[in-house]
């Protein structure tokens, strides 16, 4: 035997050595295994026995035959096949399903034993709106997580079996209530379980939940460092009004060390945690959400949304998959809190970390201006008046005041550009036939007379802002859900003065709007008063388009939350009386025309931007001149 020989041998017999160290069945597992093979053994004599039994037609004392126990051996069977698929967990297979309860004074908690979990919340002081085919509407309990189609099951990584895990949805737990707690145990052997245990909240729409791994770790695989824990929620169509109540759905997380983040709102979409450590996960619709939060953090998460056919039952299914750790310790708890649901601004804000993100306030600024201005001076006008369409009037009454000095320059520059008009008009008539010399003229006169005709504009830009930020907060805020005001049931959805036999299309619907109409009136009104004196010789078209706009937003408007077609109709109004006080009692055109005299007389100094925009318009005028004597010559 060479050398090469032997160094191979010892090689040999060192690998042999490596994996009966490392690869080799566990004490436990061969234990296992053991106990396996007799049970297999047992329930072979029983069949023997069974059969022996059948043969030899023994009969019971009354000289009838006896029954053979043919479903005990059946079950020892079904337990012996089932354990090849849910090993230690096998026993926990079997059962029937119960329903246990819990309730406190704002919602009742269904709870299944078949997997453990939450089956339905049915809320006390929220309810659904039906709409039947003559458009009468007929009021049912709320019902959130209710869909048979929901999962909420841990992938348990249970060594041996074929899939490598297995769902705690297909095991059978035993109940026991105490007060408001229930505790659901599967068992996997003495001293053996994975128990969930779920307290009610006195008085408020919370859960605190814990899951229990007690004496698994010689259950679970070796190498499982986390236990997945897989939520699929099909949201149902809650609201009336589907289109924004589809726009205002999502699953929402945030991440420990980051701002908190969600999947698209219009397609179907799936984001994850990358790495991050999770605080919370939320299923929100509009006006409702159901929340995971993290005692302490989840080891990360990965969220899907599936946007549903407009025809389908369901809204939009989310799912999430949210890692939890495990340490293979004797004990191991994961402690939660679970909200299921109104997306009430001051108890999402209590239970901290940001959950009060999952309202569609919107972000940035228009976000920040719903969350600390517009709301709490809406909740003050609504806790004095008891009236939510008197508050959206109080609150209007206060923005146009916040906001009159803007609005007053620009109705000062109006006023302006009105006493301008017969100085223009003769501009127009010097000019009428050239079109470049009469706007060179206008701007220098403008610039003489130290106006600017974009001077009514600014300010309104200043406003967008809070218009934005309105147009988001009536259809997010709960407050305004099924509040009715004047002709208009529910504020948060569109008031309906008739329904139409027909769908029109561009989003107007099959119904009109009696507060869309009058905000579209109005604003017809008020365009015309306002810009009566202003000149529209250079640009015709904007005379027309400005009242073509309100009739093509009546479309928008028509199928938009009620609560802002009524703040923008009272808007209208108090914009119309301000403009005819403002304009008649307040501004005296008189001084204004002085004012015009006296800029006319200063000295001019030219800003570089209009040197630059008089030589363009001079070399533009300069080629049309040089373009006309070419014809000419021809």
């Amino acid at each position: 035997m060479d050398k090469n020989q032997i160094v191979g041998i010892v090689l040999i017999f060192a690998l042999l050595m490596v994996w009966q160290q490392f690869f080799a069945p566990s004490p436990a597992e061969l234990e296992a295994e053991q106990r396996r093979q007799d049970s297999i053994a047992n329930i072979e004599q029983q069949l023997e026995a069974e059969a022996t039994a059948a043969d030899t037609g023994q009969l019971s004392e009354t000289g009838d035959e006896t029954n053979v126990a043919t479903p005990a051996v059946s079950d020892s069977v079904l337990l012996l096949q089932r354990g090849g698929a849910y090993g230690a967990f096998a026993p926990a297979t079997f059962g029937e399903e119960s329903i246990e309860t819990l309730e406190n004074d704002l919602m009742t908690v269904y709870f299944s034993t078949r997997g453990g979990v939450i089956d339905k919340v049915v809320l006390k002081e929220h309810f659904k709106v039906l709409l039947d085919t003559a458009g009468n509407e007929t009021k049912v309990p709320l019902e959130l997580l209710e869909d048979k189609k929901n999962k909420f099951e841990y992938l348990l990584p249970v060594a041996g079996v074929p899939n490598g895990t297995v769902r705690s949805s297909e095991l059978f737990f035993q109940p026991t209530v105490e007060g408001r707690t229930i505790r659901m145990v599967a068992s996997a052997g003495p001293e053996q379980y994975i128990e969930q245990v779920y307290t009610l909240s006195e008085d408020n729409y919370t859960v605190d939940y814990e899951v229990k791994f007690e004496g698994l770790q010689q259950v679970f695989r070796n190498d499982a460092q986390q236990v997945q824990l897989s939520w699929v929620n099909y949201l149902d169509k809650i609201e009336l009004n589907e289109s924004y109540e589809r726009n205002y759905t999502s699953i929402y997380y945030k991440p420990t060390e980051d701002d908190s983040d969600r999947c698209s709102c219009t397609s179907s979409d799936e984001v994850t945690s990358e790495g991050q450590k999770v605080k919370w996960v939320a299923a929100a619709n509009q006006f409702f959400n159901t929340s995971i939060i993290a005692e302490d953090k989840f080891d990360g998460a990965v969220l899907r949304t599936e946007v549903l056919d407009a025809e389908a039952e369901d809204l939009k299914m989310v799912s999430a998959d949210i890692q939890l750790p495990y340490g293979h310790s004797p004990s191991e708890s994961v402690g939660m809190q679970l909200y299921i649901g109104p997306n009430n601004f001051e108890r999402l804000e209590a239970l901290g970390n940001d959950l009060t993100d999952v309202i569609p306030y919107g972000r940035s600024i228009f976000g920040a201006i719903n969350r600390w201005i517009i709301r709490p001076l809406f909740n003050f006008f609504d806790g004095i008046t008891g009236n939510k369409g008197i508050a959206i009037l109080l609150l209007t009454l206060l923005v146009k005041l916040l906001v009159f000095p803007l609005t007053y320059k620009m109705l000062y520059s109006q006023q302006k550009m009105a006493a301008m008009k017969p100085y223009l008009e003769k501009v127009k008539a010097k000019h009428k036939d050239d079109q470049q010399a009469q706007q060179m003229e206008t701007m220098k006169m403008y610039r003489e007379y130290g106006v600017n005709p974009l001077g009514g504009c600014f300010p309104m830009v200043l406003q967008l802002p809070i218009w934005f930020a309105l147009y988001r907060f009536f259809p997010a805020a709960i407050t305004f859900r099924q509040e009715g005001f004047l002709w208009a049931t529910d504020l948060s959805s569109y008031d309906v003065l008739t329904r139409l036999p027909f769908e029109i299309p561009l989003g107007f619907g099959s119904h009109i709007s009696l507060f869309a109409v009058l905000w579209a009136i109005t604003t017809l009104i008020y365009t015309y008063y306002n810009t009566k004196h202003m000149d529209f010789g250079t640009n015709p078209m904007m005379k027309y388009f400005q009242y073509i706009m309100p009739v093509m937003f009546l479309g928008f408007f028509n199928s938009f939350a009620s609560g802002l077609t009524c703040y923008l109709f009272f808007s209208n109004l108090i914009n119309i009386t301000q403009t005819l006080v403002t304009k008649n009692f307040i501004i005296d055109t008189d001084k204004i025309k002085e004012e015009l005299e006296a800029n006319k007389r200063k000295p001019k100094k030219r800003s570089g931007f209009q040197e630059r925009l008089e030589a363009a318009m001079k070399e533009q005028q300069k080629k049309q001149d040089e373009v006309a004597r070419k014809r000419g010559k021809k």
